[in-house]
């Protein structure tokens, strides 16, 4: 996969359970609106907020209502059996891509316990075709994977560890493992690194706020080395506007808006949904568009 993914969100309903026409939908509509391919059940998804059963439903309702080609899905969790059993699930089917976290709960994680933790995966899925991208968000997980254990699983499993989702912002950190990985993808977590991709080497982004600037997000892609710089800052001003501690709110209530229903403003706790004065500030604050448009 390459270009601008749309981490997606996942609707719910008054009893916190998922909603599949909305959710479809949404998925749908990102692709047909510059998303060159969606990551269902990451951070912005709640992934980590939904039971197993429920993240179950929702990876087969991507799988039967979307293209599978353009699809990644989250599966890590700090256990590792239900790590092992959500990517066979994923791999069985037909996701090409699992995007997944470091165990996250116990600390310290050494970098002997991190790589034999994929290595398990790994040997579990056995001969199973679906690849591991590793996804690094220290400010949630409080582990920052190491280059070079990156580096030494993608060294003992080449077919099988072939990407990282890196969401510490730290574009220094993806450029380090470009240098020493020259065939891992490697997917900053915003838009707004779109504008130096080609010369870094990044594969793309895998970001929340494509739900909203994807339009914009593909034409800096399509530009490769020279992107309009007017358009690139039009992307860092509304991910400006948009990032932040109530991201998911934000781009929910965005989804809302663009819908017309109002149950897309529904999170799971511990999140709490905007309310209808911040939702307006923040549309203001926008001047109104939504993907750009």
């Amino acid at each position: 996969m390459e270009g601008v993914i749309a981490a997606v969100p996942t609707p719910i309903g008054t009893d916190r359970a998922p909603i599949q026409e909305l959710f479809l939908e949404h998925c749908q509509w990102a692709l047909d609106n510059g998303c060159d391919g969606l990551n269902v059940l990451g951070s912005t998804g709640e992934a980590n907020s939904f039971d197993t059963n429920s993240r179950r439903t929702v990876m087969g309702w991507a799988a039967e209502g979307l293209a599978k080609d353009r699809l990644m899905v989250g599966t890590g969790t700090p256990s590792l059996q239900e790590t092992i059993g959500l990517t066979e699930y994923a791999d069985d089917l037909g996701y090409g891509v699992a995007l997944v976290l470091p165990p996250y709960y116990y600390k310290p994680a050494t970098e002997e316990g991190l790589i034999g933790w994929y290595m398990a995966l790994h040997d579990a899925l056995r001969a199973r075709s679906i690849q591991i991208y590793f996804y690094n968000f220290p400010q949630m997980t409080g582990i920052n994977i190491p280059v070079d254990l990156i580096s030494e699983l993608a060294e003992r499993a080449p077919d099988r560890f072939t990407g990282i989702k890196d969401s510490s912002g730290d574009l220094d950190y993806c450029r380090s493992i470009v240098a020493a990985n020259d065939t891992l993808r490697v997917f900053p977590s915003s838009e707004t690194a779109l504008e130096s991709a080609k010369a870094d080497g990044f594969a793309g982004c895998i970001s929340a706020t494509t739900n909203i600037t994807g339009t914009m997000a593909a034409q800096v892609w399509a530009a490769g080395e020279t992107p309009p710089a007017d358009l690139c800052a039009e992307i860092a001003r509304q991910r400006g506007v948009i990032a932040g501690p109530s991201l998911i709110a934000n781009v929910k209530s965005l989804v809302a808006t663009r819908v017309g229903d109002a149950r897309w403003r529904a999170v799971l706790p511990p999140f709490i949904p905007l309310s209808e004065s911040a939702g307006q500030d923040l549309r203001n604050a926008l001047e109104g568009q939504i993907n750009g448009q």
